[in-house]
């Protein structure tokens, strides 16, 4: 990897562009807002200044780090001679097809183009371009450059060199790739949150616990273990026989739970007042941004804890 270019300098990008950066990447971002573009640099150079802090950078100093990542004056200088494209702009399928539509006409043939995407399936902005076999989505856990876990995800076009080449970049940055076998709507990572945030406004809003509750159960419960170690292998060290164990032990009280609820629960109209005003009670809105800083804080300590594995 020699040259990245990061198409949209907003949170995701920015975050981007360290991950990349720090790996000794040179990184040309670009934004159709002129400000944004300025706006991420200024990101990146206090988000490296953090990492250096706590010893977080490994190739090289922050000051050559956050020189390795320029804003260009236009796509196509952002495109020039690049071998990897993350494009990070906003979730709106329209907006994504016409911009991937440029990014496959002007980007050298042998790049890889991938997006940031939360939850929009590949095939729903590259299915049709001339270049499908090297497009997929690489979706991060934000920011990347302190979570290693990223989706890559194929369209039903993208080629087996490519997903594999993906997951080389992704390793050879630092990242965890997830490699899927296919397309699928949410993806995993969003798709296991489903699950659990859908419980979590089922329990709220029927009345059984409180948001802090709920955040006590996972924070200093289940998190605790998968801070370190996924579900599969927690439920497989939870038996004395392991996973087949577990299931003969458990497995039909977590039928009889899955069950008892044939209905998505409700995030809006009462439910949601009555969570946001927990939360607000909890966390003034004046207070996020603070929060936000403090939240990646602790992801740097955890990152920096666990760099000695």
């Amino acid at each position: 990897m020699k040259k990245v270019s990061i198409v949209g300098m907003g949170m995701v990008g920015s975050a981007w562009a360290i991950a990349f950066a720090r790996a000794g990447c040179a990184v040309a971002g670009w934004d159709p807002l002129a400000q944004a573009g300025s706006a991420g640099l200024k990101i990146v150079d206090q988000l490296v200044a953090e990492l250096d802090k706590r010893s977080l950078l490994k190739t090289g100093t922050a000051r050559e780090i956050t020189e390795r990542v320029r804003v260009a004056d236009s796509l196509e200088q952002a495109l020039e001679g690049t071998d990897w494209v993350q494009e990070s702009a906003p979730e709106d399928v329209q907006t994504k097809r016409g911009l991937w539509k440029t990014l496959d006409q002007l980007a050298r043939p042998d790049a890889i183009l991938a997006s940031s995407t939360s939850g929009i399936v590949p095939s729903a902005f590259s299915a049709n371009l001339p270049g499908a076999h090297r497009c997929l989505v690489a979706h991060p856990l934000n920011p990347p450059y302190l979570i290693r876990a990223v989706e890559l995800v194929p369209g039903p076009g993208t080629s087996a060199e490519t997903m594999d080449r993906a997951r080389a970049v992704m390793e050879e940055i630092g990242q965890a790739p997830i490699v899927m076998k296919r397309e699928l709507d949410g993806f995993v990572m969003n798709r296991l949150q489903a699950a659990i945030l859908d419980e979590a406004f089922h329990l709220v809003g029927a009345g059984y616990c409180s948001v802090e509750d709920i955040d006590i159960g996972i924070r200093e419960g289940l998190a605790q273990r998968w801070s370190f170690m996924g579900p599969f292998e927690t439920i497989d060290l939870n038996a004395p026989g392991g996973i087949r164990d577990y299931v003969a032990r458990y497995g039909a009280m977590y039928h009889r739970l899955i069950r008892s609820r044939s209905h998505p629960a409700t995030w809006e109209g009462a439910v949601l007042d009555e969570v946001e005003k927990q939360c607000r009670e909890r966390l003034p809105e004046a207070a996020l941004k603070e929060r936000q800083l403090w939240r990646d804080q602790c992801l740097m300590a955890l990152r920096q804890h666990r760099s000695g594995e």
